[in-house]
């Protein structure tokens, strides 16, 4: 390589040609490595992100719902009452009624009170509660005459089973020991006035019914 260059630069460098290619080599490779970092270095267009747009957004899945075990027990649509309606009518059974309905809508989901049946005993007009039972066709017997479910005995007529708070007449609540009419007509506007009885315990917040007389009445009653 050397002896292809002109004869005055050699003279001029006094080099020899072996030191003289060398830098020729090096001087090269500065050149090329110069030259790949200016080529790297040069500044490049920045593309902007693309903006989300509101379909895509919505595109998106919703957040997924607990689940239903942490949710808790789901309530029964708009509320409601479940009765029992037994006795005299032309379907016994259950029945689920709304919240607010009253025992005369009880009847008509049980197909009303078979013909001939007396449903005198029954306040009709008695907002219903959950979980009651309304036994229909228990009227109260002859003046005199023990109600349906007492037996007569030696103490003048002790109610063989209890007698339920919710459907009893005032007839059937004087003959229990110890109350006379005037107390169970105390009861019986009690349970107009509360909707009925939830359990026997209430039959303390009646007027004139005190500790010893609720103690002798618990065991003859039931809601």
């Amino acid at each position: 390589m050397a002896e292809r260059l002109p004869m005055w630069v050699q003279l001029r460098c006094g080099i020899e040609p072996k030191t003289l290619a060398a830098l020729a080599v090096v001087l090269v490779a500065a050149c090329v490595f110069a030259a790949y970092h200016f080529w790297a270095g040069r500044p490049r267009a920045v593309r902007p992100p693309d903006r989300e747009t509101p379909s895509v957004v919505a595109d998106r899945p919703a957040a997924a719902a607990p689940p239903a075990d942490r949710a808790g027990p789901a309530p029964r649509a708009g509320g409601g009452v479940v009765v029992d309606v037994t006795g005299k009518v032309l379907r016994p059974g259950i029945q689920r009624l709304p919240t607010g309905s009253r025992v005369v809508d009880a009847l008509d989901a049980a197909g009303g009170a078979r013909p001939g049946t007396d449903t005198t005993g029954l306040n009709r007009a008695r907002v219903l509660m959950d979980g009651e039972q309304i036994v229909v066709g228990a009227s109260p017997g002859p003046a005199g005459a023990p109600p349906p479910g007492a037996a007569s005995g030696p103490a003048g007529g002790r109610p063989a089973g209890p007698v339920s708070l919710n459907s009893a007449t005032v007839e059937q609540l004087d003959a229990l020991p110890g109350v006379g009419p005037v107390l169970a007509q105390h009861i019986v506007d009690y349970r107009t006035e509360h909707g009925g009885f939830r359990s026997v315990d209430e039959l303390r917040h009646v007027n004139g019914i005190g500790a010893r007389r609720f103690t002798d009445l618990r065991p003859l009653v039931q809601p």
